[in-house]
């Protein structure tokens, strides 16, 4: 048996269970029907349906922020240690199950196995990291002033929604969901409609290893139903959410009447440059990488290839090559590199690009093709003869396809490389320390790898600028977002205090 029918043999016995009673909500520990009824998530291998799901909306919204609410006090209070001991649990169960995660996140999503075999780790790691922040969380700092010792410290915000989109959806699950527990909060998560399976094990492997009933409730359901109901609802007190920019926008809004606080991670059309001093094998290797890796889906992805017009000849032939032999195939097929796109919907968007580029008067020198008709392929894509004026230059595609624009000089490519709306993530590749210190400067991006593919370290922070979002994830930053800062003066003397009406 291959090791392609080996994951379908063992997917199926992950799915029996969903296939018979679907995906319910799971609000207080228990399992309560959608108050919408049930919509069907579909693969996108097969575009075979996978099993029904709970269609929540406002009044399912209602009752998990209540649970949220009714929880927080008793996971406010728990000592620290033991919520660590808690999260540890739940990393340990992640671990257990990590291949059922894997297997049945490639099916969902149509992502490939050889990358999400490592992102059920990756959850199980966010875990780990922010159960070793939980017992400091609450520290501050000694203040002291001529008259008083000014001590400050941070105490949880209290139930916040958190809302996921379909990429990759358990590692960012846990991203989120794991500083929000650490620090105190309880959680109502809305996960995308597209890809519910992931989450649905989440809040199973939580329960059931210790976290109490009401801390993490999970409803499903579609933006302008459930998202809606989260975002405006008044025991919600902050919204943590992935996705797209305008999507980000209409949540602000939603927020608005009960002063929400939020966390947007948004989009991005990341450049990459290129110089002709730099390391070009190691470089093209990052290239390639950042864009066709995880199907193009992913927002930190080097969508606009910004090339040294000394070098870009050469470089652009060892890229058409390079893509062309990018393996496109089944997701459970380890050797798959690059599987379906998540929905028709998206799917329709992605390839509508191609001939959008044909329009603005690109050239697609790798890809712009379809595969089969069976599921939601796609070619990967690169287009050269662009410029940055250009829609495929400026639009965030989010699939497997790159767009190469050449430059002459380093102020022409940080022209370029700002010239968008976006300023999640750059890449610079230059072997000059000092030009790569003069452009990270001047680079608009939140951000930034040199001679580096995009290496994600816990402790530092993640988020973008302009269009691409508000707030920072990751080492304490996520405590500033799920905590409030408090001060706390105590008098050391009897320093003067001014008299008003005394006699």
């Amino acid at each position: 048996m291959s090791a392609l029918d080996t994951n379908i043999e063992k997917l199926n016995g992950f799915l029996d269970r969903f296939r018979t009673t679907g995906i319910p909500n799971r609000i207080a520990g228990a399992d309560v029907p959608g108050s919408g009824g049930v919509f069907q998530t579909t693969s996108p291998v097969d575009k075979s349906v996978i099993c029904d799901v709970a269609h929540g909306q406002a009044a399912d919204i209602d009752a998990a922020a209540q649970a949220a609410h009714d929880a927080f006090a008793d996971w406010r209070d728990m000592p620290a240690t033991q919520r660590r001991k808690i999260m540890i649990n739940i990393a340990e169960a992640i671990e257990a199950r990590a291949e059922e995660i894997a297997l049945c996140e490639c099916w969902d999503t149509g992502q490939a196995y050889k990358f999400m075999s490592k992102a059920a780790l990756r959850g199980a790691e966010n875990f780990r990291y922010f159960a070793d922040q939980v017992i400091q969380a609450r520290d501050g700092q000694h203040l002291k002033s001529p008259t008083l010792m000014n001590i400050t410290t941070r105490v949880p915000i209290g139930p916040v929604g958190v809302i996921t989109p379909w990429n990759t959806p358990f590692m960012l699950s846990t991203w989120k969901i794991a500083p929000a527990l650490a620090a105190g909060c309880t959680v109502v998560h809305k996960p995308a409609e597209a890809s519910p399976l992931t989450a649905r094990l989440l809040v199973e492997i939580a329960e059931e290893a210790g976290l109490p009933a009401g801390v993490l409730n999970t409803v499903n359901g579609f933006g302008e139903g459930a998202g809606k109901a989260l975002c405006e609802h008044p025991k919600i007190k902050a919204i943590a959410f992935v996705g797209e920019s305008r999507t980000g926008s209409l949540i602000t809004k939603q927020g608005a009447d009960t002063l929400k606080r939020n966390h947007l991670e948004l989009g991005g059309k990341n450049p990459v440059i290129v110089f002709d001093d730099a390391d070009l094998d190691r470089a093209l290797d990052a290239v390639i990488f950042m864009i066709y890796s995880i199907n193009g889906e992913r927002c930190t992805s080097s969508s606009r290839l910004l090339v040294q017009d000394t070098i870009r000849e050469e470089f652009e032939a060892k890229l058409v090559e390079r893509v062309n032999n990018i393996k496109v195939g089944h997701p459970l097929d380890p050797k798959t590199e690059i599987g379906p796109l998540v929905t028709q919907e998206h799917f329709d968007k992605v390839t509508s690009y191609f001939d959008i580029a044909k329009q603005d008067g690109a050239t697609i020198a790798a890809g712009g093709e379809t595969v089969g008709d069976a599921g939601y392929f796609v070619k990967p894509t690169l287009f050269t003869g662009a410029n940055n004026a250009m829609r495929i230059a400026q639009e965030e595609i989010f699939g497997p396809v790159l767009t190469s624009i050449p430059f002459s000089t380093e102020d022409e490519a940080l022209a370029l490389a700002n010239d968008t709306l976006y300023g999640l993530t750059g890449y610079v590749w230059t072997n000059d320390l000092t030009r790569a210190l003069r452009f990270t400067d001047k680079l608009e991006a939140g951000m930034i790898w040199v001679n580096s593919e995009n290496v994600r370290h816990l402790p530092t922070p993640f988020g973008g600028v302009k269009a691409s979002g508000i707030g920072r994830d990751g080492g304490d930053w996520s405590f500033e977002f799920y905590m409030e800062q408090k001060h706390i003066g105590f008098a050391t003397g009897q320093h003067k205090i001014t008299k008003l009406g005394a006699l």
